[in-house]
């Protein structure tokens, strides 16, 4: 394979965890802890016995969007939900080595100079200062919230956490898995072979040679945030050609038969500069790249395509190599570039794998469970738990819940005025409401991990509506207009809508929208005037290439957002629901009631649900608030 000319010259090799004194040989029950942090979404995860037991992203607790710094409340929350002290957990786990990153940096620096000079100079002092010592700084803010001593602290890769979240919360007992993202110490691209608790390294593509940094760069030049504007990236696709894939193969990547790759470098400044690309990359592709906020032109969405179409072909060869190779039939995918739902969806309608699973904390939040989960199935005498044909993520709902008590304690002091209902006639009311044509924040039990809602802290509306992805864009979301919002399906529903979908209760998947529901275009149709034309019966999920990003939604694992569907298409005859997050742009999902309130107050939503109540906009007193609230938000 010619994937051995990209890596550098070190041994492939077992990673092993091992195991600290603390922890007796014959033990069955051990707690683990993950933690993730320092670079972007933080986050905290608790394995106990082996199964995922809660997680949540940092960000949620302190409303800062993708916050990197130590996860202190994420971790409070995991501890307090197990009614566990910290104390009582066997072994703390970071999901990466900081020396191999650092080994990495002054690698690659001493490679470039005198180049990056000036990006040499603004990293060292915080590395020197903090992240060379990051052992230390972990044990300290470990012991602070200890109320003795803190558990042993452990390291693994990076790689390895996301292989691992991928594999061991998966439902296979074997499978091959593939790790793609912008880099971890070294790795930027890894594959492995999962055996029951086994997780074998078999190779893999190092930096600066990265699949997720190209995506980044071009996210960059198109005037999106790095790690945050990506998804824009992939939904900006379907608006323009990819009339620029072949310039990028020809001069920005070499691809291999098996999916590897190298990048030429001389048109990227990550390496050695504070920008993802450089100024030969702008006479490229015609012009300095689009600044933020400015009015997206034809190249941009041409760009989106263009990197759009390499990165599908990447991920098509690597998995076909892999499947070639291991001989394997289930594939499980993580790291960032796993959240790509549209080259999922290629993949999965492509046939090479009979099953596929997609981490859905695939980013650097679920490394937290996936060093977790790599160090108990690397130290735990017991058998891993599996439940055939079920994961291991319990519906992705791992955070925290507040029950009906609490919910009207604290409505009660902020001022809110509500009303309860039995859940049967709120379910009704609510599916009547949508049908009505109204706008519904919806917050019921434990809040997602991961970046998707899925029907625990969402906005709701009705698909039908040709109006519905303008208003929620424009007036509730606060956001760009291009971006498309995805649907939730009754799961026994979802091949009515979506043709040949798969089960997808994580929102990881893009379907096409079937046939019998589509209207036809018109040739005129150019850029981001395609937004205007309604396409299906269900116009408002509906992409310009007709296609949508589906949940399919199951009783067993949200009873409530089930039941809601079942009773809005009892009502109308359409099993769909718009499902977007419950949160405006630049701010994390919401977390709290208290959250959920005060983005409603802020929004032009009609209705809030809460647990079992129900909060009428028109009811509530007057929201005061100094200065404009978008200013607490950067925007992504």
């Amino acid at each position: 394979m010619g994937f051995w000319l990209l890596l550098r010259p070190r041994q492939a090799c077992r990673i092993h965890l091992s195991l600290p004194p603390r922890v007796s040989a014959g033990q069955q029950r051990m707690k683990i802890l993950g933690i993730s942090a320092y670079y972007h979404d933080s986050a905290a995860a608790l394995v106990e016995d082996g199964r995922l037991v809660c997680a949540a992203q940092e960000e949620r607790f302190t409303r800062r969007k993708h916050d990197a710094s130590f996860p202190r409340n994420a971790i409070r929350f995991c501890l307090e939900d197990r009614g566990q002290a910290l104390d009582g957990v066997d072994a703390v786990v970071f999901y990466e080595k900081p020396l191999l990153t650092f080994e990495r940096l002054l690698e690659t620096y001493l490679a470039f100079a005198p180049r990056g000079f000036r990006s040499f100079a603004r990293a060292m002092p915080v590395w020197l200062k903090e992240k060379l010592y990051l052992k230390q700084l972990l044990k300290m803010q470990l012991a602070e919230l200890a109320d003795q001593t803190a558990p042993p602290l452990m390291f693994a890769r990076h790689h390895q956490s996301h292989a691992a979240s991928a594999f061991y919360a998966g439902p296979f007992r074997e499978a091959a898995v593939l790790c793609m993202d912008g880099v971890g110490e070294w790795a930027t691209t890894s594959a492995w072979l999962g055996r029951d608790k086994s997780l074998q390294p078999l190779w893999e593509i190092d930096f600066p040679h990265s699949l997720g940094l190209l995506y980044s760069a071009v996210t960059y030049f198109c005037g999106f945030r790095v790690n945050s504007g990506e998804y824009k990236l992939m939904g900006l696709a379907p608006y323009g050609e990819p009339r620029y894939a072949g310039l990028m193969r020809e001069k920005l990547l070499d691809i291999k038969p098996d999916g590897t790759f190298r990048l030429a470098l001389d048109y990227f400044d990550y390496c050695t500069g504070l920008r993802m690309t450089n100024d030969r990359f702008a006479r490229l592709f015609g012009g300095p790249p689009r600044k933020p906020e400015s009015e997206i032109t034809q190249r941009e969405m041409d760009m989106a395509a263009s990197v759009q179409n390499v990165t599908e072909d990447i991920v098509m060869r690597l998995a076909s190599t892999l499947r070639e190779e291991t001989g394997q039939r289930n594939l499980c995918l993580s790291g960032g570039v796993a959240l790509n739902c549209v080259a999922n969806g290629l993949l999965q309608r492509s046939g090479l794998f009979e099953n596929i699973w997609i981490q859905p904390a695939a980013g650097d939040a679920g490394g937290a469970a996936g060093a977790a989960l790599a160090y108990w199935n690397d130290n735990s005498p017991a058998n891993r738990p599996l439940d055939e044909g079920r994961d291991g993520m319990s519906g992705a709902y791992l955070g925290p819940a507040f029950d009906n008590a609490k919910v009207a304690a604290e409505l009660d002091r902020l001022g809110a005025v509500s009303y309860e209902l039995s859940f049967d006639d709120l379910a009704e009311r609510v599916a009547a409401l949508i049908d009505e044509g109204k706008v519904i924040g919806w917050f019921q039990g434990r809040m997602e991990f991961g970046p998707r809602a899925l029907g625990s802290r969402s906005i709701l509306g009705d698909p039908r509506s040709p109006d519905m992805q303008r208003i929620m864009n424009l007036k509730i979301k606060y956001r760009e207009s291009f971006r498309p919002f995805a649907p939730a399906v009754l799961a026994d529903h979802a091949g009515d809508v979506f043709s040949g979908c798969p089960d997808s209760p994580y929102m990881s998947l893009v379907m096409p929208v079937s046939e019998r529901l589509r209207h036809p275009g018109t040739a005129s149709d150019k850029g981001l005037e395609q937004i205007n034309r309604s396409r299906s019966d269900v116009p408002a999920i509906t992409h310009v290439d007709y296609s949508a990003r589906v949940q399919t939604v199951h009783a067993e694992t949200n009873p409530r957002f089930h039941a809601l569907l079942k009773a809005f298409h009892d009502r109308t005859g359409c099993p769909v629901l718009i499902n977007t997050s419950f949160n405006v742009r630049g701010e994390p999902i919401v977390c709290t009631p208290e959250d959920a309130w005060r983005c409603f107050m802020r929004t032009e939503m009609d209705f809030l649900v809460i647990g079992n109540r129900i909060l009428d906009k028109r009811d509530q007193p007057p929201w005061l608030e100094a200065g404009d609230w978008r200013d607490d938000f950067e925007l992504d």
